[in-house]
């Protein structure tokens, strides 16, 4: 009887001890478990134009506001005899960067004739990957469908596109990156079908070798509320473009005739603000970035009317106190 007595006292004390143990575990996860994203970085196409002029002092400067990484571009052509970013080689970039205690995470990189259908051409995909990596990059980003394509995106584009996204993420994995997309508003356009593009983009590639990166600004713009996405999809978008809206120009691009309407009139009505100025509630849409599998954000403004030190730092100053706080 006091054996059992003893057995049971014994096993009581274990189950305790377990519970106990693995509370503490799940308190000790809870931080990074439920991390939310500190970090501010920048996309540099923001400020093209000064980095142009002299990439030394812009960097500087983006270092002296507060940004702790940026998101790189790269304007491939084909026959490249050696990669140069605004003047600079691969490793004296990397160099700059590193002297600013900035980091890249992430990269945006052109693959028009990997997507395109009839082409599917990967010269260009293996060139970049290995600037990406060389640059210490996570991310091997797609800015934007095939140029020549853009306004006949169909359902069969869209498949094509996610179809070699994959094949592109199993390249990237190799490289230790992970391949991604950036959306515009052409992936919200109704299709034949009924459908959209930025839909069959989600489902019909693989989440363990694509990301998405979504564009806040385009997809308000597109007349729709990322938390909708945030539900359909958890866990898709790990980069965000944080880029606010003009107050005086907020109507939808998109739905019924605008469809067919041709990019360039489309984009000729487009102008932005500097985040925390224009009418995007960012707030609300930070609630959702744990539902996303959010990573990182990058403010972005594709046109700058004011001083575009003084505006991405107004940008940055807001992210600062208002969302990642």
């Amino acid at each position: 009887m006091d054996d059992r007595r003893s057995f049971l006292k014994k096993t009581a004390l274990l189950s305790t001890a377990l519970i106990t143990s693995n509370s503490l575990l799940s308190m000790a996860a809870e931080p990074y478990l439920n991390k939310k994203v500190r970090e501010i970085g920048l996309q540099l196409y923001t400020i093209r134009d000064v980095l142009n002029q002299d990439v030394h002092s812009s960097i500087q400067k983006v270092a002296g506001i507060g940004y702790q990484h940026v998101e790189t571009f790269y304007g491939y052509q084909k026959n490249d005899a050696a990669a140069k970013l605004w003047g600079l080689t691969v490793p004296e970039l990397s160099s700059l960067l590193k002297d600013n205690q900035l980091k890249t995470y992430s990269g945006h990189y052109q693959l028009n004739d990997f997507l395109t259908i009839g082409n599917g051409d990967d010269s260009a995909l293996k060139y970049q990957i290995d600037i990406a990596a060389a640059l210490g990059q996570k991310y091997f980003i797609v800015p934007v469908p095939p140029v020549m394509l853009l306004d006949k995106l169909g359902k069969a584009e869209f498949q094509y596109m996610a179809a070699q996204l994959n094949k592109a993420g199993e390249l990237c994995a190799k490289a230790g990156l992970t391949v991604g997309y950036h959306n515009h508003f052409w992936e919200f356009r109704q299709l034949a079908d009924g459908g959209k593009g930025y839909d069959i983009l989600l489902n019909e590639t693989d989440p363990e070798l694509v990301t998405f990166e979504l564009d806040l600004f385009w997809i308000k713009k597109s007349g729709i509320n990322p938390i909708d996405y945030f539900e359909k999809y958890p866990k898709r978008f790990s980069m965000w473009h944080v880029k606010d809206m003009d107050k005086n120009n907020t109507a939808v691009i998109t739905g019924g005739a605008l469809d067919k309407a041709p990019s360039k009139d489309v984009l000729t009505g487009i102008s932005y603000a500097e985040v925390g100025t224009g009418n995007i509630d960012f707030k609300d849409i930070f609630k959702g970035e744990k539902k996303s599998g959010l990573k990182h954000i990058f403010v972005e403004q594709d046109v700058i009317k004011i001083d575009p030190f003084t505006s991405i730092k107004q940008s940055f100053d807001y992210v600062k106190q208002n969302l990642v706080k």
